[in-house]
Parts: C-alpha cells; sequence; structure tokens
C-alpha cells in the first residue's frame, strides 16, 4: 500500500475453531492500549498488500502459517490514532497450519463475539465485535 502520512492501515484476523470461538490477544505492556484485548494482526507495511501484511503478522505473532486464499475479507473500521486515522481491516479465517501461540502477547483466549464485551478492547475494534455477533 502506498503512504499515507495522515492515514494507518491496519489488518486483523477473526481466527474461527470449529466451535465458533475466535481468538483473542491481550496487548503486552509497553505498547500503547497496554492491557486491552484485540483481534491479532498489525500495520501493513509500504509495498505490502493488506493479504500478506496479515499473514506476516500471524506468523510473528501467533507462530501460524496461513494462506492468502484462506483470509476472507468481512469487515473494517475506522478510529482516530494520535494524528492519524486508522483503517482496520478485518479478515475472517478458519484454516491455518500450526497452534496459535502467545509470542508477542502475554496471553491469548478463545470467544464467541458475544463473550467479547465483557473484555477491555481499542476502540476500533468495539464495531468489529458487533459486526461478528450479527453474523452468528
Amino acid at each position: 500500500m502506498e503512504k499515507n502520512p495522515t492515514m494507518l492501515f491496519v489488518v486483523a484476523a477473526a481466527l474461527t475453531n470449529e466451535v465458533g470461538e475466535i481468538l483473542l490477544q491481550k496487548r503486552p505492556e509497553g505498547r500503547q492500549m497496554a492491557g486491552l484485548w484485540e483481534f491479532p494482526g498489525g500495520k501493513v507495511e509500504s509495498g505490502e498488500s493488506p493479504e500478506s501484511a496479515l499473514v506476516r503478522e500471524l506468523k510473528e505473532e501467533l507462530g501460524i502459517e496461513v494462506d492468502v486464499p484462506d483470509l476472507i475479507p468481512l469487515t473494517f473500521a475506522s478510529a482516530k490514532n494520535g494524528d492519524r486515522n486508522m483503517l482496520l481491516l478485518l479478515y475472517r479465517c478458519t484454516c491455518w497450519q500450526g497452534q496459535p501461540t502467545a509470542l508477542e502477547s502475554p496471553e491469548l483466549c478463545w470467544l464467541t463475539p458475544a463473550g467479547m464485551h465483557a473484555l477491555p478492547m481499542p476502540p476500533a475494534d468495539e464495531p468489529l465485535v458487533r459486526y461478528l455477533e450479527n453474523m452468528s
């Protein structure tokens, strides 16, 4: 994606297991919004497609391998992030190789979308939870 100084492109995955639970990770101490629960993912680097960025982020954060065709675009959210606007693209993924492991996060959990309301989440993730809940 082309660099835009006022826009921050972020991708996230709704990794969904066989019983419909979705993986969340806790943001580590020392990072912006530390302690909040979020969908795994991260920033799209210059020159990356959103899908290749998400494949890279899931490998770095969770140690899992995901194939681009297994990423299904779902929805997006927009939020202010300092002096920039963040556009968060959410993909659903039900197929991956490996066991998700908290490599960069202190904790992981599997929850239904309805169960996510009890956890503190970044503002941009909240409309995504409502979307997932309405899909169920």
